[in-house]
């Protein structure tokens, strides 16, 4: 193995690990995180899950949504694999909608401490009615808090990319 794939790989466990399984209770000690190779750029990374999956806390039935995660790293990014098996983790866990979407921003918050981060849950309906909690962080005392509080503003008439399971 090169140099340069022993330091990119470096505190990484999961990548390339084919014994990992899926655990299906609530794990934020998965998520795992590499350095940023272009901390001195401002550049969005944008994670779509269309198939996530969590249990309604009270009655415990499935409720299924579409997760888009959209941040802007500084010294640290979310290694993939472990953000997967992160938010496949939640497949037992009963939380609200909103519950479910303010716990994945904190836990990569406190990972990242990145300059701007955003989860927005598109959750399908069940009774009739859908939920679509959205939440974000903005480094405070920066510009990127006055991000958080513009996007916050007007995030439903914000453009989100249609995804087409691609």
């Amino acid at each position: 193995m090169t140099q340069a794939k022993q330091e990119k790989l470096a505190g990484l466990t999961l990548l390339g690990n084919q014994g990992v399984g899926y655990s299906y209770e609530y794990s934020p000690g998965i998520l795992e995180a590499f350095n940023n190779r272009h901390p001195e750029n401002d550049y969005w990374v944008k994670f779509n899950c269309p198939e996530f999956t969590s249990l309604c806390p009270i009655t415990g039935q499935p409720d299924f949504a579409a997760i888009y995660i959209n941040y802007l790293p500084d010294v640290k990014m979310v290694e993939s694999k472990s953000l997967k098996l992160y938010l496949v983790s939640f497949r037992n866990h009963g939380g609200f909608h909103e519950d479910v979407v303010n716990i994945i921003m904190k836990d990569l918050v406190a990972l990242l401490q990145p300059r701007f981060l955003e989860v927005w849950g598109k959750f399908l309906p069940r009774g009739g009615i859908s939920i679509d909690p959205y939440c974000n962080y903005g480094r405070p005392g920066t510009k990127y808090q006055e991000l958080a509080w513009f996007r916050m503003q007007h995030h439903d008439l914000l453009a989100m990319e249609k995804v087409d399971n691609r």
